[in-house]
């Protein structure tokens, strides 16, 4: 469990610093090659203070776990907020897509690959994930019942489990595209998933 959120701004900047690090390097050499010393030096902490915010490395790695999670949900916010049209969901699919080219198709979805290193391993890191993926598919459920409301969805369409599928595909397609280094894989199972959606108009 991790300690209590500083009470001083400066303890709070302190701990975001090295929770932000420990993302970074989680993120370009994944959970087992990263060290708290890595940490430190990456945040300029030293092991006493790594201590004084977190229980163990662990710990620490929960912490970057729900960063990382907040980062992929931020990152979409604008466009989350337009899927309440056809145009707004076609907007956001070819961001997505975008972004895999602009990355040479690298580094797949950061919630997905954090899922592989430590759901089966870190209990508490996998609901961290899941809650993440859950809070994802919840933001496309909301435009989803929204374009149902006026109209551009059946009376009968389910936007919980068109989100739901929407977000499968969308993973599956990320992890294609990462393995296969091509980004037309993402377009693909996004381009499915329209046709799911629009099926459901």
């Amino acid at each position: 469990m991790s300690t209590a959120t500083p009470s001083t701004q400066k303890g709070r900047s302190t701990r975001r610093r090295i929770v932000q690090a420990a993302a970074e390097l989680v993120s370009q050499r994944g959970v087992a090659d990263v060290s708290l010393d890595d940490v430190g030096e990456r945040a300029s902490a030293s092991r006493s203070q790594l201590y004084h915010y977190f229980e163990d490395r662990d710990d620490l790695i929960r912490a970057a776990v729900v960063a990382t999670s907040d980062a992929v949900l931020d990152a979409q916010a604008e466009l989350f907020s337009r899927l309440d049209t056809w145009e707004g969901i076609e907007a956001w699919m070819d961001a997505l897509v975008e972004l895999q080219v602009q990355r040479g198709a690298r580094g797949g979805c950061p919630l997905g690959t954090l899922a592989g290193q430590l759901a089966e391993r870190d209990p508490q890191a996998r609901e961290s994930i899941g809650a993440g993926l859950g809070l994802w598919q919840q933001r496309i459920e909301s435009g989803l019942a929204a374009l149902r409301s006026s109209g551009g969805l059946g009376p009968k369409a389910d936007p919980a489990q068109l989100a739901k599928a929407t977000i499968a595909l969308v993973q599956g397609g990320l992890l294609l595209t990462q393995v296969n280094r091509d980004p037309l894989e993402l377009r693909e199972a996004l381009d499915a998933a329209l046709r799911l959606l629009r099926s459901e108009g």
